[in-house]
Parts: structure tokens; C-alpha cells; sequence
């Protein structure tokens, strides 16, 4: 993967930067759309079984773990999108965006598309798109994704 990380570097860049938005459960919990959560935002076991209301509660280490699979999987997805070379802070910073948003929203985004064309305070300043949520049926602005997209385009702007 020439244009990413590789995930020895990645993961202590990335992971606190995801644990510090996601925080940690030790039992299953619902999250803001209704999908049953673990840990630090795990939706699947590392095999693919979804998290279910039933599971057994983990440990913090065990959290640890299955993010170091979520991100390990996500980077496999995400790595062949880049057209150009990310820096560790860059790559955790699209990480992050892309642990929140999916990895289908963030192949359509500008985030991405500014990225490849190389135009990184435009790619940085698309992350403030991700920061609405649907209320009432209609999108406004969440407090929490505001503050997520902004630490993001920061980091995403700091250098290794």
C-alpha cells in the first residue's frame, strides 16, 4: 500500500484518536442510529459476527483489540482509494472520519476527492461537511460531530 501507512506506524497514531471520540464500553450498548456497539464503536467481531444486545461484557484490552481489527480492515478498504501519499496524521485523521461515516461515504467525499487532487487545506476543510445529523427530519448541526470533524481537520493539518 504506497500511498498508506503501514499499520505498525498507523495504529498508535490513529487509535487514541479514535478512542478519544468513541470512548469505551465494556457491554454492548445501542448506538446513535440503533446498531448494537462495543468497546470503542465495534459493530463486528474480528470473523464478521455483528455484536449483538446479548454479548458478554469485554475488557478494555479486548476493545483494543477488535479496534486494532476494525482499523486494520478499514485501512485494507481505504488504502487503494489514495491516488497520492498520506502522512500518518492525514491517514489517521481520514481514518477516524471513515471509522465514523463508513468507508462508502468516505469514497464519495471531498475529503477524498481534495486529498487526490492534492489540494490539502480544501480536503481539510471538507471534513466540516461530516458534521450534521438528521433531527427531526431535517439535517442540522450535532455538537459532538462538530467537534469530532474539527479535531480531525486539525489533525489532519499537523505534521508527522
Amino acid at each position: 500500500m504506497p500511498n498508506w501507512p503501514d499499520d505498525d506506524a498507523l495504529f498508535p497514531v490513529a487509535a487514541p484518536l479514535i478512542k478519544g471520540f468513541e470512548g469505551f464500553r465494556s457491554k454492548p450498548y445501542l448506538d446513535s442510529v440503533g446498531v448494537a456497539t462495543i468497546g470503542y464503536g465495534t459493530i463486528k467481531y474480528p470473523g464478521g459476527k455483528a455484536v449483538t444486545m446479548q454479548d458478554a461484557q469485554i475488557t478494555e484490552d479486548q476493545a483494543s483489540g477488535f479496534l486494532k481489527n476494525d482499523i486494520a480492515g478499514r485501512t485494507a478498504q481505504m488504502a487503494p482509494l489514495l491516488t497520492r501519499a498520506a502522512t500518518l496524521h492525514q491517514a489517521s485523521a481520514m481514518l477516524s472520519l471513515a471509522y465514523n461515516i463508513g468507508v462508502a461515504g468516505f469514497r464519495t467525499s471531498t475529503v477524498l476527492r481534495k486529498f487526490n487532487e492534492g489540494d490539502l487545506q480544501a480536503s481539510a476543510d471538507a471534513f466540516m461537511m461530516w458534521n450534521k445529523g438528521t433531527v427531526n427530519g431535517q439535517k442540522v448541526v450535532i455538537d459532538g460531530l462538530n467537534n469530532r470533524r474539527t479535531r480531525e481537520r486539525t489533525f489532519f493539518l499537523t505534521a508527522d
